[in-house]
């Protein structure tokens, strides 16, 4: 850990904390490592799907009923 980096107290279900001291043992990771990645991924993902949306904004919006209207007319259901 560097000087950088905030404690912060998580509590996990006691199998996902199994299942993070067992792979931290195997591999050269340990738990605030595989913690931080995933909170890492879990927001880059969350970017992701912000930036979707704001490429999208611009798109006509349907509703489901018209949706399926249009599946209907062109054979699809």
């Amino acid at each position: 850990m560097t000087e950088l980096t905030k404690r912060a107290t998580v509590y996990l279900e006691p199998e996902l904390h199994k299942a993070l001291r067992i792979k931290s043992a195997e591999t050269t990771y340990s738990i605030s490592e595989m913690v931080n990645d995933a909170i890492r991924n879990e927001l880059a993902s969350d970017a992701d799907d912000l930036a979707a949306f704001r490429d999208r904004r611009a798109e006509p919006v349907m509703g489901f009923e018209e949706f399926i209207q249009r599946l209907k007319r062109d054979g699809r259901i």
